[in-house]
């Protein structure tokens, strides 16, 4: 049984009023479009009811999910001083910016 043979029949009439409500403009060929397409739309998730059973459990994914993340290892890293020693500018140990909010820290 196809899509298309499950789906009912939308017409002209209700493609328009659709059309409206969404507030869009559409030209008469493009009713007979978006009829044709909307058929083939509803023909498809009649198809998808007509397969769910009571036997599957519903899920959110096709296939099981497990964690993708390395485990964390320690790993030494910068002192402060070699973070600070390409820096424009340092004071106190600390990187020196320009100030933005004109706050005093």
């Amino acid at each position: 049984m196809s899509a298309e043979s499950t789906a009912a029949h939308i017409s002209r009439e209700e493609v328009a009023h659709l059309a409206r409500l969404a507030r869009l403009a559409v030209t008469d060929d493009e009713l007979d479009v978006f009829a044709g397409q909307l058929e083939v739309i509803l023909g498809a998730v009649a198809r998808v009811g007509e397969v769910a059973a009571d036997e599957i459990p519903p899920t959110s994914h096709a296939v099981p999910l497990q964690n993708v993340f390395r485990p964390d290892e320690l790993r030494p890293g910068l002192t402060q001083e070699q973070a600070l020693a390409c820096a424009p500018a340092a004071e106190d140990g600390r990187f020196r910016v320009p100030q933005i909010l004109g706050e005093e820290a």
